[in-house]
């Protein structure tokens, strides 16, 4: 009892538990509920059969299905390609290191709408690298693929770098001097410590690519019913004064989200908790 006292008194005497948690509060109602909020209150003057057919419209749920889709693969393409540049980033000594460590960081500083052009100029059917191929890469699925997958990797490099870092090169040799090979390390010793770590970066670059637009309108195309996305859509109304509608379309890809995001963190509480007690 006196412990659990001592433990109270320490973590709340500086700067004070109530001034902290009230700070708290009203700092996340102004800057996150209050927006959120607006974007129900006015998706609420909208009756329901107008709020069905505006969210159930074709046009809206094919680019659910391109903004969903293409995001979910960019993410799981950034857990891959991330996971093996943090990797290569603390486990080698290499000529350059910290400008490739500092080229990771560089979808995070640029405009995304000059990343859109640049790509657009790279993958387009004359571009620098599309005309190479055979097959288009701009303005289709695939180019939205590499647009989100650019914007995403720094996500998943950060949140695997850490614990790879605090893992050390000294537990991979007690486990070869045990007799495991390198896929049973990795396996079985690396891999439990960075599953989180991964989990939390992919859901960050998937939430990411949900409502990224400056990137992807370019490179996309922006054809109905093929490569319109989601964000596109509900520009598109707000540039017609059809706040309603849009709000009714974010209202949508905000519940989506809250709900992949939450299955996500379920996931990651999971596999803590079944890590922790092997």
């Amino acid at each position: 009892m006196q412990l659990a006292l001592k433990k109270r008194k320490k973590n709340t005497i500086i700067p004070g538990f109530s001034l902290t948690l009230g700070y708290t509060m009203i700092y996340l109602s102004i800057i996150v509920l209050l927006p959120l909020s607006m974007i129900f209150f006015n998706t609420i003057s909208m009756s329901w059969s107008e709020f069905y057919e505006t969210v159930t419209h074709p046009r809206a749920v094919a680019s659910y299905k391109v903004t969903i889709g293409t995001s979910f693969v960019a993410g799981l393409i950034n857990v891959v390609f991330g996971t093996i540049i943090a990797w290569v980033l603390i486990r080698y000594e290499f000529p350059g290191k910290r400008i490739v460590d500092g080229l990771v960081d560089l979808p995070f500083a640029l405009p995304t709408a000059v990343a859109g052009i640049a790509l657009t100029t790279l993958y387009s059917p004359n571009g620098w690298i599309g005309q190479f191929f055979d097959f288009k890469i701009a303005f289709t699925p695939l180019g939205i693929i590499i647009a989100l997958t650019f914007i995403g990797l720094p996500f998943v490099v950060r949140t695997v770098q850490p614990v790879l870092q605090n893992i050390g090169g000294e537990v991979e040799e007690a486990s070869a001097s045990l007799g495991a090979n390198r896929l049973q390390t990795f396996l079985k010793v690396i891999f439990p410590e960075i599953f989180p770590a991964i989990i939390t970066g992919f859901s960050l670059a998937f939430a990411r690519a949900l409502g990224e637009y400056g990137s992807v309108v370019f490179i996309a195309g922006n054809m109905p019913m093929k490569t319109e996305i989601t964000p596109l859509i509900i520009m598109t109304k707000l540039e017609q004064y059809d706040y309603a509608g849009a709000t009714a379309i974010a209202t949508v890809m905000l519940v989506t989200s809250f709900l992949f995001i939450f299955v996500i963190n379920m996931i990651q509480w999971y596999t803590n908790r079944k890590f922790n007690h092997i």
